[in-house]
């Protein structure tokens, strides 16, 4: 059973429930990669590259703009989500065979 931040009075307490946060975090990111692979099955017939510039700036602008709706620093938040995206792109690029020349 989950504690939050209040309930947890050891330091046994908050290790257990960043440990649970942390599992959860990367099954969201698996999910999210499912996405991601998906993405690409979809742009192979449409001709679409991996990287379309408008999306990742619009993806990054959502990463911040959800990081200050939830009291967190949106510069540290827009820079993880940017490497995401890089890492996200780098594997779509592997898919669509864009890495080929």
């Amino acid at each position: 059973m989950s504690k939050t931040p209040a309930e947890c009075t050891t330091m046994a307490d908050v290790r257990a429930e960043i440990d649970r946060l942390d599992r959860a975090l990367m099954m969201l990111f698996a999910e999210r990669w499912g996405y991601i692979n998906r993405a690409a099955e979809i742009k192979r017939p449409l001709r679409l590259k991996a990287d379309i510039p408008a999306r990742v700036a619009e993806v990054k602008e959502n990463a911040g703009r959800t990081a200050i709706e939830f009291g967190l620093e949106p510069d540290f938040y827009t820079r993880l989500w940017a490497q995401l995206i890089d890492h996200s792109i780098a594997h779509e690029r592997k898919l669509l065979g864009e890495d080929e020349a």
